[in-house]
């Protein structure tokens, strides 16, 4: 995804996933913005790795029409599935080919975020070490489906944005964290971290996509497949406010300064 303002995106695992598409659906429109990293917990962990693929094999394009497919397939789960045994694996292997986002070409550069389910230590699994198993363990809701064994250990979901100090990449200039509600403190912790972990002088510009209408959709993180009309409305809710960022003109700054470099919610 070459050109244009890099940009580092975070995927909250408190975010309902079809919100999360229409805002990545909104965003793969704009030609004057590209993805760097993107790091992703929870069930974005899925969407992630299927636009990373879309990119990697036809460009923005592609990845719309990945993401599409991956709602249509869980549409499908929610509809014809006959028992409650996880899904995600099948519906991820229909959807990616690993080896292509190992490349050392793929345009976007994953870190899934997964919690260790016997000590609760956040895991990011990045470069070679992003598999089917890390994504389908970032995307597990604990408690309701078993833990995920990887390296003799196991793993699920975990929403703590903690750990983007350790994935932050200082290439992109701008961070923009999508999720469910407004993070407030965690992170302005977050850029304060990110500035002491990497040394940098300039903090990067980070800015937050949330869920007006998050509570209302509280009840679908356990069950985030649903009926396809269900999910296009929250997908278009998603390009809406992706839409309103835009218009904000957020990306449209000089050289960042230390003291720019704070949440911005729209």
């Amino acid at each position: 995804m070459d050109g244009g303002q890099l940009v580092d995106v975070v995927l909250a695992s408190d975010a309902h996933g079809a919100f999360v598409w229409g805002v990545l659906d909104r965003l793969l429109d704009e030609p004057g913005l590209s993805f760097g990293n993107i790091t992703a917990s929870g069930f974005s962990a899925l969407e992630a790795a299927v636009l990373a693929y879309g990119l990697a094999l036809a460009g923005r394009r592609g990845a719309r029409t990945a993401l599409v497919n991956l709602w249509r397939r869980i549409s499908h789960v929610s509809v014809f599935a006959t028992n409650k045994a996880n899904p995600l694996r099948s519906i991820l292997e229909q959807s990616i080919d690993i080896a292509e986002l190992r490349k050392k070409g793929c345009p976007v550069k994953l870190s899934i975020s997964a919690s260790n389910a016997r000590t609760d230590a956040v895991r990011v699994f990045s470069g070679d070490q992003v598999s089917i198993d890390a994504i389908v363990a970032a995307a597990t809701v604990p408690f309701l489906f078993p833990a995920v064994e990887i390296d003799g250990e196991t793993y699920w979901g975990d929403g703590d944005l903690a750990a983007l100090g350790q994935v932050r990449s200082v290439e992109a200039g701008h961070l923009l964290i999508i999720a469910g509600k407004p993070l407030g403190f965690t992170t302005q912790c977050a850029d304060r971290n990110i500035a002491a972990n990497h040394g940098a002088p300039k903090p990067p510009l980070t800015h937050t996509i949330f869920d007006r209408q998050h509570r209302a959709g509280a009840a679908l993180f356990a069950r985030p497949w649903t009926d396809w009309s269900e999910l296009t409305d929250r997908r278009d809710r998603g390009r809406e406010r992706a839409e309103d960022w835009l218009l904000a003109g957020h990306l449209v700054v000089n050289e960042p300064s230390a003291a720019d470099g704070k949440t911005r919610y729209v």
